[in-house]
């Protein structure tokens, strides 16, 4: 699920993989089993990086009124056996979420989905959330009993109901349930569960586990260290960051310098961190020394150190790390591309033509450098940056792109910005309804039809507005 097949972005499957708005041109433009086969596929098969920041499924659910499309693929995944084994939010969240915007756009048989997925699914609490947004009083009360039975009335049971009340997204079912007249024995349950919850919060503030004031800087490292021992292991080395900057003081400092030169990993990392943070002399040479450590903890804690950094001095060193082929350099083409002055475009640009060359599309660096690309207006980086824009599978990284290409690119405002007003990304569609040109019959179009849609994200509809409004650029 972390790792999906993307198909090339020259198909249909492709392009809807991606997220881009010619995925959906593409399909109203093809025979309707074929459009409908490959959103299928994307529904069913979560195709994004990160399905947990990137956005897929009001794009889907656009698609599936365009097409007219039915329901029975996703009833079929959501119910298949696979269902009880494969508990994993990442199987259904996508359909769960499709299913969820087409009720808002008044597809009953989308409600009914969701509903009886609710009261037997595993992933149960998706679907809850979803119908919190968008059913009505009366059909969540109905759901009450059915879920708040799932919990057996066992000491074990009332724990993991507390825990579910505790954790939902969306409250509003469990306060509906928990005032309910005509079911008071789910009532009652729902209303301990709520009280639990709020004292195992309480508890846990009245039992802090961490550093304690009056620790030295010795003992602040040990605990760093000690996370490490532990199972499920702690990689403390973050908050033993803050701990050490509220503890250490300037006679620390020899043995802070210590700690990052031969400590143990998590302290190490710590002290690393502390150096970089505080713009320490010897910071720099020591993060490089890290930085090529066969510990993984310690040369990654080197490498964000750096890319933390704000000084002069470490502007001065991204310049002669970029020509590094490792993580260290890639933190200073990230540095250069983010703070870099005007005459650091040329090293941008290698950095960004070397990145894609080596790695790929979707190298995690790209971000920055192409921002960078943006912020510096590399005009000749374009080509470049079309190229990222048509092939990564990143729908963030695209939006980059695009918005790096408007300030690129003379002729993004007839080309790309076009089709960005169907992207999955709201960023990117409100993007292009500042740039896309209104010449092209498509665009006005699609401009009145996002502004229309309540589903849509303020900002775009914002920037739409702005495109007709009577101080609108002529255009």
């Amino acid at each position: 699920m972390f790792d999906p097949d993307i198909a090339p972005s020259g198909t249909l499957l492709g392009l809807l993989q991606r997220g881009r708005g010619d995925g959906t041109l593409h399909a109203l433009a093809a025979p309707r089993a074929e459009a409908l086969a490959a959103l299928h596929h994307c529904v069913l098969r979560d195709p994004r990086c990160d399905w947990q920041v990137e956005n897929r499924s009001l794009y889907y659910a656009r698609l599936y009124l365009d097409l007219d499309g039915g329901l029975e693929e996703i009833e079929q995944h959501l119910f298949a056996p696979d269902d009880l084994l494969d508990t994993a939010e990442e199987r259904t969240g996508l359909a769960l979420a499709v299913l969820g915007h087409l009720a808002s756009y008044g597809r009953d048989d989308a409600l009914l989905l969701l509903r009886r997925y609710a009261t037997t699914g595993g992933n149960w609490s998706w679907a809850l959330d979803e119908l919190a947004l968008r059913d009505d009083d009366a059909g969540l009360a109905a759901l009450g009993e059915i879920i708040v039975a799932r919990f057996p009335g066992t000491p074990e049971g009332e724990s993991a109901l507390a825990a579910a009340v505790r954790d939902a997204f969306e409250p509003r079912p469990w306060r509906l349930w928990a005032e309910d007249p005509h079911a008071p024995a789910t009532a009652a349950r729902v209303r301990a569960a709520r009280e639990q919850g709020s004292f195992d919060r309480w508890q846990r503030q009245l039992r802090p586990a961490g550093p304690r004031p009056g620790w030295s800087v010795r003992e602040v490292l040990d605990w760093a260290q000690q996370g490490l021992a532990l199972h499920p292991t702690q990689h403390r080395h973050v908050p033993a960051t803050r701990c050490l900057t509220a503890v250490a003081g300037p006679e620390d400092r020899v043995e802070i310098i210590e700690a990052a030169a031969d400590a143990p990993d998590a302290a190490r990392a710590t002290a690393l961190r502390y150096l970089a943070e505080h713009h320490d002399p010897q910071a720099l040479d020591l993060i490089e020394t890290a930085a090529d450590d066969p510990r993984e903890l310690v040369a990654e804690a080197a490498v964000t150190a750096f890319g933390r950094m704000r000084s002069t001095a470490a502007l001065e060193r991204a310049r002669t790390w970029i020509h590094r082929t490792d993580a260290l350099g890639a933190a200073a083409a990230g540095m250069l591309a983010c703070r870099g002055a005007q005459y650091d475009a040329a090293l941008v640009l290698g950095a960004l033509r070397r990145t894609v060359r080596a790695q790929g599309p979707d190298a995690p660096v790209l971000w920055d450098l192409v921002d960078g690309a943006g912020r510096l207006a590399i005009t000749c980086a374009a080509p470049v940056l079309r190229h990222v824009y048509r092939e990564t599978s990143s729908s963030h990284l695209r939006g980059r792109a695009a918005r790096a290409l408007a300030a690129t690119d003379p002729s993004f405002a007839t080309g790309f910005a076009v089709e960005c007003l169907w992207d999955c990304e709201e960023t990117t569609r409100e993007l292009a309804a500042h740039h896309a040109t209104t010449a092209d019959a498509r665009v006005v179009e699609q401009l009145r039809r996002l502004a229309a849609d309540p589903a849509e994200e303020a900002e775009v509809q914002t920037a739409v507005r702005s495109r007709f409004g009577p101080d609108a650029p002529a255009v």
